[in-house]
C-alpha cells in the first residue's frame, strides 16, 4: 500500500501522523536517558559501597584469615561488576541515546522538507486554479457584454425612427464585444487545459512521490525503533558473561573460607614460642618443727598413688591464667628436696635462709615477667635492633620478613650496579657517547650501599640462626633450666647471653666476614634465581645476548623483566641470556637460590 495513491487527500493527517512519530521517538529516548543514569547511580552507589568498606589499613596490617581475604575478593568482584553497570550505561548512550537525538534531528529536518515541497505543489495547483477561474470570470463577462451589445444592435435596426449612423455604431460595438468574447473564450480554455494539466500531474506525480518520501521517512524511523530497541538489548547481554565471572568469583571466594586455615593463622599470629610453665615443687618449712610421736601425722602430706599435691596444682593453674594473659610467672628455682631426717631425730637445717623464703613467696604472689607481652609492645614499648624484645617466633617471623626486604633492596642495587658497568662498558668502546670516570663515583657508592645491605642481611641471618636454634633446642634447654634455676632470669641479649639488669643490654654487633666480598666482581658465580619459568614458545635467539630456547624447556629466571619486555635466565647446563617475556610463562619463588 501507498500513501501517495490511497492517501492522496489526507495531506494534514500525514502532517499530524510524522510529528506524532518523531515525538514517539524522542520519548523513547527520554526513556533510555533515564535507564542509563539510573545505571550510572547504581555504579556509583555500588563503588562508594566497596569503598566505604574496603580497608583503610596498610597491606601489612591486613588479616590474613580466609574469611576477611573471601570478604575483599567479594568487594574486587563487586567493584568490578560496578565497571560492567558503568560500561552498560555508556554504551546505552552513546549506541542507543546518542544515536536516537542525532536520527531525531534528521527525521525532523526531512519531514520539513517533505512538507515544503507538497505545500509548494498545492500553492501552485491553487494558483493554476484561481487564473483559470479569472479567465472564466472575464469570459462570462464579456458574453455577457456581447449579448446587451446584440441586443441593443437589433434595437436600432428595427427602430425606423434610428439614424444610420447610430446602427453603424451599435453594429461596430457588437463585432468588438463578440471578438472580447471570443478572446476570452480562447484565454478560459487555455487556463482550463493548463489548469487540468497540472491537477494531474499534482494528484499523480506531485503528491504521489511527495508522500511516498514521507512513507519512507516513516518506515525508516520504525525500523530505527527496533533497531535501537535490539541494541538496547544487546548492550545488557553483552556484560552478562563479564557478570556471571563476577558472581562465580564471588562464589569461589564464598568457598575459600577455611575455618582451620583461619585457626591455623591465629595460632601463627600470636604463637610466643614459649614453653608452659612447668610444675612447681613442694618446699617443706616444717623440717625445723620437732615432732613427738603423738602428732607423727601432722607433717608433709603424702600423695598417695603418685597423685600431686593439691596446693601444687591450684598454684600452677594460677600461673597458667596469668600467662594466658600475656604475664609469664617467673619460676623459682628448683633445690633439692630437704634430707629426711635421721634416726636419731634430728633434723638438718634448710639450706636458704628466711629471707629468701619471704622472697620467694612474694614473687609466687606477684609474678612479673621479664619478657613483655604483645598488648605492651603494641602500646609503644621501645622496639630494640634485634627485635629481643619479641616472643622466639614473632621474632623469627619479623627478621625472616625484615632480611626479604633487605635481599629485595640488595637485588635492586646489584641490577643498578649492572646497569652501570654495561654504561660504562658503552662509554669506554663509545667515547664520544660519555666519559667513563664520570660514572665511577656512583658504581663505587653502589658497591658501598651493597655492602651495607650484606652486612645487615649477615647480621639479621645471625639472629635469625640464633632464633631458630634456640627454638629448636628449648625443650632440651628446659630441663636444664629447672635443675639450675638459681640464675634470674633477665633479658636475652642477641648473642645468646643473659643479663641480670634489665634497663642495659650488652651486644657486640657481629663482625663481618672479611672474605665475604671477595667474589663480588666474580663473573664465575651465577645470580641467583628468583624463580623458573617454562618456554610457552620456541625462540631462536639470533640476536647478541639472548638465548635459544624450545617450546616447554623449563629455566631458572634470574632476572625480572625490567619493563623492556625481556627476561634474564639460565638453562639447566649452565648458559644464560634473555629471553621474550611474552614467550615465557614465570613463577616466582620466594628465597629461590640458584643452582
Amino acid at each position: 500500500m501507498s500513501w501517495g495513491t490511497d492517501l492522496w487527500d489526507q495531506f494534514e493527517n500525514l502532517d499530524k501522523h510524522t510529528q506524532w512519530g518523531i515525538d514517539f521517538l524522542e520519548r523513547y529516548a527520554k526513556f533510555v536517558k533515564e535507564r542509563l543514569e539510573i545505571e550510572q547511580a547504581y555504579a556509583k552507589q555500588l563503588r562508594s559501597l566497596v569503598k566505604k568498606h574496603c580497608p583503610k589499613r596498610s597491606k601489612d596490617d591486613e588479616p590474613r584469615f580466609t574469611s576477611c581475604l573471601s570478604f575483599y575478593s567479594i568487594l574486587n568482584e563487586l567493584n568490578d561488576y560496578a565497571g560492567q553497570r558503568e560500561v552498560v550505561a555508556e554504551e546505552m548512550g552513546h549506541k542507543v541515546y546518542g544515536e536516537l537525538m542525532r536520527y531525531s534531528q534528521d527525521l525532523k529536518a526531512e519531514r520539513k522538507h517533505h512538507l515544503q515541497e507538497g505545500r509548494k505543489a498545492q500553492q501552485f495547483l491553487d494558483q493554476c486554479w484561481k487564473h483559470m477561474d479569472n479567465s472564466k470570470k472575464k469570459f462570462e463577462r464579456e458574453c455577457r457584454e456581447a449579448e446587451k451589445s446584440q441586443m441593443m444592435y437589433e434595437r436600432l435596426d428595427s427602430d425606423i425612427n434610428a439614424t444610420k449612423s447610430e446602427v453603424e455604431k451599435a453594429k461596430s460595438q457588437l463585432y468588438l464585444r463578440q471578438h472580447m468574447a471570443e478572446e476570452s473564450k480562447n484565454e478560459y480554455a487555455a487556463q482550463l487545459q493548463n489548469f487540468n494539466s497540472e491537477q494531474w500531474k499534482h494528484f499523480n506525480v506531485s503528491i504521489p512521490q511527495i508522500f511516498k518520501n514521507l512513507q519512507d521517512m516513516d518506515e525508516r524511523r520504525t525500523v530505527k525503533l527496533g533497531e535501537t530497541y535490539r541494541s538496547f538489548a544487546e548492550v545488557e547481554r553483552r556484560v552478562i558473561p563479564i557478570i556471571s565471572k563476577c558472581l562465580e568469583g564471588m562464589v569461589t571466594a564464598a568457598k575459600n573460607v577455611d575455618e582451620r586455615k583461619d585457626s591455623a593463622i591465629v595460632v601463627e599470629s600470636f604463637k610466643s614460642g614459649f614453653e608452659p610453665p612447668g610444675e612447681f615443687p613442694f618446699e617443706d618449712f616444717s623440717q625445723n618443727i620437732q615432732r613427738t610421736g603423738s602428732d607423727s601425722t601432722i607433717g608433709t602430706p603424702k600423695n598417695d598413688g603418685g597423685k600431686p599435691d593439691p596446693k601444687q596444682h591450684a598454684i600452677g593453674r594460677t600461673k597458667n591464667k596469668l600467662w594466658l594473659f600475656g604475664k609469664k610467672p617467673k619460676i623459682p628455682p628448683t633445690n633439692p628436696p630437704p634430707p629426711r631426717p635421721s634416726p636419731s631425730g634430728n633434723f638438718q637445717s634448710p639450706k636458704f635462709p628466711t629471707e629468701r623464703i619471704t622472697n620467694r613467696l612474694s614473687e609466687m604472689r606477684i609474678p612479673k615477667s621479664k619478657i613483655p607481652s604483645f598488648r605492651t609492645v603494641r602500646r609503644g614499648a621501645p622496639t630494640l635492633e634485634d627485635l629481643s624484645h619479641l616472643p622466639p617466633e614473632q621474632r623469627r617471623k619479623k627478621l625472616q620478613q625484615r632480611i626479604d626486604e633487605l635481599n629485595k633492596e640488595l637485588q635492586k642495587e646489584m641490577d643498578q650496579r649492572d646497569a652501570l658497568n654495561k654504561m660504562k662498558d658503552v662509554y669506554e668502546k663509545n667515547p664520544q657517547m660519555g666519559d667513563p670516570g664520570s660514572l665511577q663515583p656512583k658504581i663505587s657508592e653502589t658497591i658501598c650501599n651493597m655492602e651495607k645491605l650484606r652486612s645487615e642481611i649477615h647480621k639479621n641471618e645471625t639472629w635469625l640462626a640464633e632464633v631458630e636454634g634456640k627454638h629448636g633446642s628449648r625443650g632440651e634447654r628446659r630441663s636444664s633450666a629447672d635443675v639450675n634455676h638459681h640464675a634470674p632470669h633477665g633479658r636475652e641479649s642477641p648473642e645468646g647471653s643473659y643479663t641480670d639488669d634489665q634497663n642495659q643490654e650488652h651486644r657486640s654487633p657481629p663482625q663481618p666476614d672479611p672474605h665475604e666480598f671477595d667474589d663480588e666482581f666474580d663473573d664465575d658465580d651465577p645470580l641467583p634465581a628468583v624463580g623458573h619459568c617454562k618456554a610457552l614458545y620456541s625462540f631462536d635467539g639470533s640476536n647478541e645476548g639472548t638465548l635459544v630456547i624450545k617450546e616447554n624447556e623449563v629455566m631458572y629466571v634470574i632476572e625480572e623483566d625490567k619493563g623492556d619486555g625481556w627476561t634474564r635466565v639460565r638453562k639447566q647446563g649452565g648458559e644464560e641470556g634473555y629471553v621474550p617475556t611474552s614467550y615465557v610463562e614465570i613463577t616466582l619463588e620466594k628465597n629461590s637460590k640458584g643452582s
